[in-house]
């Protein structure tokens, strides 16, 4: 009985892990990451230095690369957005094409309302609520500082604290409070 105990925890401890490496998707994870106007990636054709350079995302979600011309990449993880390069290039251009996209600069975070410095900010990896507002230089007198929401991905807002994760192209919201 006292090994059954012992696998049991094994396997609990095993789901757990499992679970959440599945639920951390953000922009740290790059195989959970979607793309975004503003995003700034690297494309590398692998032997093609001519096809291969730096891009920006543009603000209809679409990337322009020379010789196959506008790619989606808006909404799409980098490994997506290689594929639809591969698709894009073969069998016309190239064959068994090797195609490699990373993300070199992520799209600016917003912070609206009752902060003293309200606008666009660049991310940081591992940026939390809390970051957010000290870089946005701190709550006005008239802050609402237990009701903070995020605004992720055009979804409606969500309540946050202080310690949510803030990730690209996020709008953290701070409101006014009523006395």
């Amino acid at each position: 009985m006292h090994t059954w105990g012992r696998d049991l925890a094994r396997l609990l401890a095993t789901v757990l892990l499992l679970l959440g490496s599945v639920t951390a998707a953000s922009a740290d994870d790059p195989t959970g990451y979607r793309l975004g106007a503003g995003d700034e990636v690297r494309v590398t054709v692998f032997n093609h230095t001519d096809l291969s350079g730096q891009f920006t995302i543009s603000g209809d979600g679409v990337i322009a690369l020379p010789l196959v011309g506008d790619i989606k990449a808006g909404g799409l993880t980098p490994q997506e957005v290689e594929s639809q390069i591969k698709e894009a290039l073969e069998p016309d251009f190239l064959k068994n094409a090797s195609v490699n996209v990373d993300v070199l600069n992520y799209r600016p975070f917003y912070i609206l309302g009752e902060v003293n410095k309200p606008g666009s900010y660049p991310y940081v990896s591992g940026m939390k609520v809390v970051n957010a507002i000290a870089l946005s230089g701190g709550y006005t007198v008239r802050a609402s500082q237990g009701k903070i929401f995020i605004e992720r991905g055009g979804q409606k807002k969500v309540p946050a604290d202080p310690q949510t994760q803030v990730l690209p192209g996020d709008i953290v919201h701070v409101p006014e409070r009523f006395f």
